[in-house]
């Protein structure tokens, strides 16, 4: 029992020294480049896998092994860990961080959700909606973590409101009333005034009885390991939760910059494919725009029908009357909001600049009419989104947010300098170093598989693939990927799978975006385990949720997606790329077999 302890204790450190003793006959027996590089992926693709080590520790695993290996320089390794996505990702870095500092975020969300009303399913639409547009510009995470305080404080503000009512309807019934309490029942429209009627004032029941018996009631019902009144309440905090999870990821899904597996995606088709030019932020916004729509629609009535039911009838009756329920609701959204106060000027340029930012990428190579690009026609392919990002990024730490002033010996206020609208401190702190580096590490070791010719020889190997059916090969790579990355991060998942699955599509002769956009859009359909994304992992600390509830929920919205994608490979995404035909900017591939 000692020795097996010790083997938990050490389990990582045992697993690491196995992995490098285990794989090590493959490039001593076998001795060619190809080899040694497919040892340096598959010991990168366990430790990503099992988390032996830091995803981005194990990213840098390329930089040491490659030249040791003879396979690249060390130079020609350290090259590939700084791309133009980097330059990207700081200039989207600098803009969320002055949203998330100036509040901007929160204030957005608040009024679309105070937009959509109070009903129960058009508020968790609005929640939806609100939660899926910030993922579009900041990260999953920051959004989920963002909204999730506001959703749990609506949701505890109408347990709280029924608990109210169920106190003063048992006054009632006891020949009594709160006149603290307003309760405004309708039946058709009109005031009952029979029960005004009935009710007497009784002195000696005040507000502060009513809160004291509620209160002693949700004590009782904490004694017996729950926080829910009804499980209608129960299934309510996890329909939220959940909305909230998954929302922020399908958000993610709309831009290039929504997520770290979009950029790491572009970065490797454009590096793969330079004569392409075809994924940009504005190509790829109208290719996955309608299936995020989509998916985020149907997985509302999903996760709505499963948990509460859904009841057309209710949600399109016009001219009802709200209940004490929802004015509750619309309440904690408007104090919310109000806490907030006026917009500011720093909310007001940033919102300026965010606005200019997303219609720069828009507009500099739209496709169906020239961009802003074409006046720089000297220079064709040099300026790209990072370019913009950059511009805007630079903007944030000139822009002056405030003044800052001093107190002279006389007393005297005066101002010696200005604050911009972001520090360099406060990027830092937002900046995903880990990120960039597990990035980098990713385009080492495609870089290794195609110098050493292990691309070559993978595609060759998968060939007979092109016997299949195509739609049936991107079925299968679709839920590969979206089992694997389950249980992996979503950046290792699709940084390892693209120098193996790009290969592959050139040995079948197949349009290699045809393969490529599914699997990288169901890279992000991490909705089964609490562990598989961060913003899973947030709503079930809230404690409202229990793994089999993600379970039930998630593969449902795994297939709403799956299907979704598919969907539109077969329809606009088809006809925005072209994809019926094997382009000219991909390479052709000989049927020679790598030694």
């Amino acid at each position: 029992m000692k020795v097996l302890s010790y083997v938990l204790v050490y389990r990582k450190f045992f697993l690491i020294v196995f992995t490098l003793l285990i794989l090590l006959p493959l490039p001593i027996i076998l001795r060619t480049k190809e080899a040694e590089c497919a040892y340096t992926l598959f010991v990168v693709a366990t430790f990503w896998l099992t988390e032996a080590l830091p995803l981005s520790v194990t990213a840098l695993l390329p930089g040491l092994m490659f030249p040791l290996f003879g396979i690249m320089p060390s130079k020609k390794v350290a090259s590939a860990y700084f791309k133009d996505f980097h330059l990207l990702l700081i200039g989207v870095i600098c803009l969320a961080t002055s949203i998330e500092k100036w509040n901007l975020h929160k204030r957005i969300a608040l009024r679309m959700v105070m937009t959509v009303g109070v009903n129960p399913a058009w508020l968790t639409l609005g929640f939806m909606s609100s939660t899926a547009f910030l993922s579009m510009w900041l990260s999953n995470t920051s959004t989920a973590a963002m909204v999730m305080p506001i959703v749990e404080a609506v949701a505890q503000q109408i347990i709280s409101a029924e608990a109210e009512v169920e106190a003063t309807q048992m006054t009632y019934f006891s020949g009594s009333t709160n006149h603290g309490l307003e309760v405004d029942e309708s039946v058709n429209g009109h005031e009952t005034n029979k029960r005004k009627d009935k009710t007497i004032p009784v002195s000696g029941y005040s507000n502060d009885a009513r809160k004291t018996s509620s209160n002693m009631e949700l004590e009782k019902n904490s004694g017996t390991g729950t926080k829910y009144r009804t499980k209608k309440d129960h299934m309510m905090c996890k329909l939220m939760c959940l909305c909230i999870a998954y929302s922020s990821t399908i958000g993610g899904l709309t831009t290039i910059t929504g997520t770290s597996t979009n950029l790491i995606f572009a970065e490797h088709f454009n590096m793969r494919y330079p004569e392409c030019r075809c994924i940009n932020f504005g190509s790829w916004f109208m290719l996955s725009f309608p299936a995020a729509i989509i998916i985020l629609l149907l997985s509302w009535i999903w996760l709505q029908w499963l948990f509460l039911g859904f009841d057309f009838k209710e949600m399109f009756k016009c001219g009802k009357t709200k209940t004490v329920k929802q004015k509750a609701c619309a309440e904690v959204i408007k104090q919310e909001y109000q806490k907030l106060g006026p917009i500011r000027y720093q909310e007001i340029v940033t919102l300026v600049l965010f606005v200019l930012m997303a219609l720069l990428w828009f507009s500099r190579d739209p496709g169906f009419v020239p961009g802003w690009s074409a006046l720089f026609s000297k220079y064709p392919g040099f300026a790209t989104d990072s370019t913009v990002a950059l511009l805007i990024g630079l903007l944030f730490f000139l822009i002056p947010a405030k003044r800052l002033t001093k107190t002279t010996p006389t007393g005297e206020i005066i101002a010696f300098d200005y604050s911009p609208l972001i520090t360099w401190k406060e990027f830092q702190s937002f900046m995903p170093w880990d990120i960039a580096i597990l990035v980098g590490g990713g385009f080492a070791l495609a870089d290794g598989c195609e110098e050493s010719g292990l691309s070559k020889w993978i595609g060759n190997k998968l060939s007979p693939l092109g016997s299949l059916p195509v739609w049936l090969i991107i079925l299968i790579s679709s839920l590969l990927v979206t089992s694997l990355t389950e249980v992996a991060s979503n950046p290792a998942t699709i940084t390892l799978l693209l120098p193996i699955l790009s290969p592959l599509a050139e040995a079948i002769q197949v349009n290699p975006l045809y393969i490529l956009i599914p699997s990288t859009l169901c890279t992000s359909f991490a909705f089964l385990l609490p562990v598989a994304n961060p913003p899973n992992a947030i709503v079930f600390s809230y404690g409202h949720l229990k793994v089999m509830d993600m379970v039930k929920a998630g593969l449902g919205v795994n297939i709403v997606g799956v299907a979704v994608v598919m969907l539109g490979m077969s329809t606009w995404i088809t006809t925005l790329f072209d994809l019926s035909t094997y382009p000219s900017w991909a390479p052709a591939v000989s049927n020679e077999t790598m030694p």
